[in-house]
């Protein structure tokens, strides 16, 4: 990776910027951030462009002019999507990446900032990941295909970088929650899984709850509206080649996250956590340490966090709080 700093800065101030997949989570995290920034905000709907149509992309751009774009658009799922539709994760998200990136060097976007996650990095990564570790080894076989893309993604920003000098950066946060997140329990992933099964036993007096795995694996989890302001401080401060982890440098053992989520949510029945499922890796935990020295460091706590997350899902119907993908079913786990 390169590290470089921006000794002057990229100032949004009287920009357009183009959120695009604006209705996702951290899109929509992203969204309520910039409304703090002296921006003019641009959005676009599936209707209006498809990402993966290059015609599409390049007219919309050639009309709006964005000087800054966040690319936070993705094909997303889980373990069962990834196996069951490989070239569907692959062939959309490679198609979302480039069209998006030619179109912004064509009409000379100022700078933009390509989201991917830390899937991208080895199976076997050291703990906590550094960013150097990226292409050091074997990939998650249920998330490569995924994977594969977004590191394409990088890579394509740095050849941009390198060939025509555009501003194109990559940011990879760690495992994100908080509003807007699916809490579908066939297809969402361990925090609103949990969230989800905690808000349903307290509703029905239930006297368990069941757990996939055994508690045990470490995961790192980052609040998606610490998340967006991360993207942002990196839009105006980072510019250089490679990925910038995004998280907070903090684990917690899946059990322990449980409990937390128990006593937030008044459940006092019993845990069960089910040893016949799959645990996952035993940790995943990403080096902010290059993030840290840019001046940024995530300030929501876990147990706030998790907290809020719990009262925005209690507080809305069952139909606005679950998104579930048509096309995809996916399984729970722990990321």
């Amino acid at each position: 990776m390169s590290d470089t700093t921006d000794p002057i800065g990229y100032s949004l101030a009287g920009k357009r910027v183009w959120v695009a997949g604006h209705t996702g989570m951290v899109g929509s995290a992203l969204v309520r951030r910039l409304q703090c920034e002296d921006v003019a905000l641009i959005t676009s709907s599936r209707d209006e462009v498809d990402l993966k149509n290059q015609d599409q992309v390049e007219t919309f751009v050639s009309r709006n002019r964005p000087h800054a774009i966040f690319l936070a658009a993705a094909r997303v799922g889980g373990i069962v999507a990834n196996n069951n539709f490989p070239a569907t994760f692959l062939y959309d998200n490679l198609l979302i990446a480039a069209n998006t990136i030619e179109s912004a060097r064509r009409h000379s976007v100022e700078k933009l900032l390509n989201l991917g996650s830390t899937c991208v990095y080895p199976k076997f990564a050291p703990q906590p990941i550094p960013e150097d570790a990226l292409l050091s080894g074997a990939l998650e076989v249920t998330n490569q295909w995924y994977a594969i893309a977004k590191i394409a993604a990088i890579k394509l920003c740095d050849a941009y970088r390198r060939q025509y000098g555009c501003d194109f950066i990559s940011a990879m946060p760690t495992n994100l929650y908080g509003p807007h997140d699916n809490f579908d329990l066939e297809s969402s992933h361990v925090i609103p899984a949990l969230i989800a099964k905690f808000a349903q036993a307290v509703a029905e007096k239930r006297s368990e709850v069941v757990i996939w795995g055994t508690g045990k694996p470490r995961r790192e989890f980052l609040h998606v509206d610490d998340c967006a302001d991360a993207l942002v401080h990196l839009m105006k401060h980072f510019s250089g080649e490679g990925p910038v982890n995004v998280g907070t440098g903090a684990d917690i053992t899946i059990r322990e996250l449980a409990q937390m989520l128990a006593e937030i949510s008044g459940f006092e029945g019993k845990l069960i956590f089910d040893a016949s499922r799959p645990d996952g890796t035993p940790r995943k935990m990403s080096d902010v340490s290059h993030l840290t020295a840019l001046g940024w460091s995530a300030a929501i706590p876990l147990r706030r966090g998790l907290a809020q997350t719990y009262e925005w899902f209690c507080a809305r119907p069952h139909e606005l709080r679950v998104r579930k993908p048509a096309d995809f079913a996916t399984a729970e786990r722990s990321a």
